[in-house]
């Protein structure tokens, strides 16, 4: 499983630093938003909906809602917009942190496409402003939510003693959060070096990005283990549907566009 990991990683990652570094931003966009579209179609069976049509409706229902948002940066100044989904994002974040620690029931279906539309609207919002302003910024972010991965793996092999949540996901522990909050700061320090920024106030926000990413990872889970799915879907080989692959980082961007809006890096 992990050779399929990395072989499907190896064959992705060029295409994703292509699209971040030579696509004009209108093509970046554009793909994010099918991206997105292919994360709702893949929402609609953990909402409980697996069966084509649900899909199509939950998929048209995203780009109808991506669509009335885009006319709504057309009347307000762009910031505040981001700020409120963003805000949005936070809000719903810190919720799904109490409910996976204490509640774990389960959501109506519709209350459960609205977790849908909360999970991916704000951070497809947010990754393409991160990169309309720097590319490098959003492969900072990219690293960020992948260090924290590859840590957290493989300290949790060395060391994993106590689990985190393992009524959602057995397989992570706390020391896995160690070693991916440690090897976020060792990123940071680094990406510290290229930002006119104080790297104490960078380092921080980053390890609460972190930290966040970890809530969108078990959040996805327990919406998996809800609808009795292992995956959310089969497009990367080794690596699951797209749900699978941007789980930590539906949390993450948001918190980065704020913690990077507040240290004035971005608009």
């Amino acid at each position: 499983m992990l050779k399929q990991r990395v072989i499907t990683a190896l064959i992705i990652a060029p295409i994703v630093l292509a699209l971040i570094f030579l696509a004009p931003g209108w093509l970046f966009a554009a793909v994010m938003f099918l991206m997105a579209l292919a994360g709702a179609w893949e929402w609609s069976a953990l909402a409980g909906r697996p069966d084509r049509n649900s899909r199509l409706v939950m998929a048209a229902l995203f780009a109808a809602i991506v669509v009335a948002g885009w006319f709504l940066q057309q009347s307000f100044p762009y910031p505040q917009v981001l700020m409120f989904y963003c805000a949005l994002a936070l809000v719903w974040w810190l919720f799904s942190l109490v409910w996976i620690a204490s509640l774990r029931n389960e959501f109506p279906r519709s209350v459960k496409i609205l977790c849908g539309v909360l999970t991916l609207l704000p951070s497809l919002a947010a990754v393409v402003a991160v990169r309309s302003v720097s590319p490098w910024y959003l492969l900072i972010l990219l690293l960020l939510t992948t260090s924290a991965d590859i840590g957290a793996y493989f300290a949790g092999r060395a060391f994993g003693r106590r689990k985190l949540a393992p009524l959602v996901s057995p397989g992570k522990t706390w020391e896995g959060v160690v070693g991916g909050v440690a090897a976020v700061v060792l990123v940071a320090a680094a990406a510290c070096h290229w930002l006119p920024v104080s790297p104490a106030a960078f380092i921080l926000i980053c390890v609460a990005v972190a930290l966040l990413s970890v809530v969108g990872d078990l959040s996805e889970s327990l919406f998996k283990r809800q609808a009795g799915v292992k995956d959310s879907g089969t497009l990367f080989p080794g690596h699951g549907g797209v749900l699978d692959r941007v789980d930590s980082l539906t949390a993450a961007a948001p918190a980065f566009w704020l913690g990077m809006h507040w240290l004035g890096l971005l608009p």
